[in-house]
This record gives C-alpha cells, sequence and structure tokens, in this order.
C-alpha cells in the first residue's frame, strides 16, 4: 500500500510540474516580456510624390498633436499632412515609448484623457486601425483611408491590442 501512494504521490508531482512548466510557456508568449528591453527603431522620410505634376510641393500639415502617456511612458508628436498627389498620411515623429505585444496605431473619436481614465477608451467608439506600430522609436507614417474624416477622429492612440489599453495617445488639432 505504501509502494502503491509513493507511486501515485510521483506521479502526481510529475504532473503539476508539467502543467506548470506549460503554464509558464503559455505565459511567456502571451506577455512576450523580452520586448521591455528590445526597442525597434524606424526612422522613415516623409513620403515623397514623384508622379504628381506637383513634385517638390511640400507637405501641408491638416491636423497634428502631442503624445501624453498612458499605460506607458510616451512621448513624440502626431502629424496629418496632405501630400501633394492627395494622399493624407499620419506621421508619428520622435516616437518614444515602450515596445510591447500587439502594438497597433488607432485614430479614433474618443477624447485624449489624462491618466487612468485614458487608458481604455479608444476602441469603445469609432476607431480605424492603420496597422502595426512599425516600431516603437523614431519617425513613422502611416497612409490614412481615402474617405477619413478628420472631423469624426480626432484622436490618436498607440495601442496595445493584446490587452486593450492606450500606451499614449494625442488629442489632433486642426491646422
Amino acid at each position: 500500500m505504501g509502494r502503491i501512494r509513493r507511486l501515485m504521490s510521483k506521479r502526481v508531482v510529475i504532473g503539476v510540474l508539467v502543467a506548470g512548466l506549460v503554464a509558464v510557456g503559455a505565459g511567456v508568449v502571451w506577455f512576450q516580456p523580452w520586448k521591455l528591453w528590445v526597442d525597434e527603431t524606424v526612422r522613415e522620410a516623409l513620403p515623397a510624390v514623384t508622379d504628381s505634376p506637383a513634385t517638390g510641393a511640400a507637405a501641408r500639415t491638416l491636423a497634428s498633436g502631442e503624445l501624453i502617456s498612458h499605460e506607458h511612458a510616451t512621448s513624440g508628436s502626431v502629424r496629418i499632412l496632405r501630400l501633394a498627389d492627395g494622399t493624407r498620411v499620419l506621421r508619428l515623429e520622435n516616437l518614444d515609448t515602450s515596445n510591447g505585444p500587439d502594438l497597433r496605431v488607432l485614430v479614433a473619436d474618443a477624447p485624449v484623457k489624462k491618466g487612468t481614465a485614458g487608458w481604455r477608451v479608444f476602441d469603445d467608439g469609432a476607431h480605424v486601425s492603420l496597422g502595426k506600430l512599425k516600431g516603437n522609436k523614431g519617425d513613422q507614417n502611416y497612409v490614412l483611408p481615402a474617405g477619413l474624416d478628420l472631423d469624426r477622429y480626432t484622436s490618436v492612440s498607440i495601442w496595445c491590442d493584446r490587452f486593450d489599453v492606450s500606451f499614449g495617445a494625442a488629442a489632433l488639432s486642426r491646422a
């Protein structure tokens, strides 16, 4: 009887250890903690229009704003530009935020609120994802959809889609 108990006890311990290893492995994949120490810097130039009769014309700023911190310390500026060919581009300049899993650039109709009140609001109302954040530092460009109404979409968020939280955001002021 004692031998059976020891054998069962060993199986339970091994089962618990295996389950624990699986849980830790899943947690590492889900949280991606190594991104806390890895920065991705992007230095994109302002897009140039080469096939337009207005080549050489400067891009016109339609709206701009300064990023504030939410879940993570975030700084930099946001500009929405109209290029000579009519294309509109959202440009992040001097972006500095934490890296994280599944970061996106969202334009939204949500007001930008300071502190924890602003962390989770950007996917509640109307919002459009411009795609994955290219890097957590530097300058980068995102083409806006042709029909995007800048009177409706008045904010930008660096959004963690995995945890539904804003790393930082900017209210857009029309130029």
